[in-house]
């Protein structure tokens, strides 16, 4: 058990007023070891790298490869990886491709029965692993409110599974995003150019010029979220 007594409640009201980098800088002296932070390398993926080894160089980053990623997304992975120095330690799901669809087929086409199992299976079960095998006790996400109606409700600080869970740029705007990426000279994952605005795994993503609305550009449009930040 997290042995601390921190106020949530009144960490949160206090970080309305303060900026990303203060609260990653108070998040990082005032919450426990290990601190971790999580990356898909999707389209912003660049600003909260760039914003965590800024404030810690060595910090871990974790990255879920599901084994149905865009080889953009892999490259552009490779890339961070190198420009930023990441201390990356990548997780896998306990499959491999080849033996999870022998097993269970394309169930991603199942509907969204199919669709959760899948993420349960090749996100975050390799997640909690990660958490678990690199002993998080505070991880850092990129999420932000805008991005979809659950994470409204998220909180900067938020206290789950014996863990906390700290998400330091969750007010940003995608203006804000885009004024980062310019102002430190950063770069969106190519495919953001091509019309990808959430970036995922091959079968299940769709660049905006494919679909009718938002919405559809994940998941069939049938759900928002993986089952990470859920």
């Amino acid at each position: 058990m997290l042995d601390t007594n921190i106020d949530i409640d009144l960490i949160n009201k206090r970080m309305v007023s303060w900026t990303a980098s203060q609260r990653i800088s108070w998040a990082l002296k005032n919450l426990p070891k290990q601190h971790i932070v999580s990356t898909s390398f999707g389209a912003q993926a660049a600003v909260m790298l760039h914003l965590m080894t800024f404030h810690k160089p060595d910090i871990l980053v974790v990255f879920i490869d599901t084994g149905y990623l865009f080889d953009e997304t892999i490259e552009f992975s490779k890339h961070l990886t190198s420009t930023l120095n990441l201390n990356l330690k990548t997780f896998r799901p306990l499959l491999d491709k080849e033996k999870y669809e022998k097993k269970f087929g394309k169930v991603w086409e199942n509907g969204l029965e199919g669709l959760e199992l899948y993420n349960q299976n090749r996100k975050v079960e390799p997640m909690q692993r990660a958490l678990n095998d690199l002993h998080a006790a505070t991880w850092f996400s990129g999420i932000r409110k805008e991005q979809s109606p659950t994470r409204e409700q998220k909180m900067f600080v938020e206290l789950s599974n014996n863990r906390y869970k700290v998400s330091p740029i969750l007010d940003w705007t995608s203006e804000d995003i885009d004024s980062y990426i310019k102002d430190n000279s950063l770069e969106y994952n190519p495919l953001w150019h091509k019309g990808y605005i959430s970036i995922g795994d091959t079968h299940t993503t769709k660049s905006i010029y494919e679909v009718e609305s938002i919405e559809q550009t994940r998941f069939f449009g049938l759900k928002r979220e993986c089952g990470l930040h859920e």
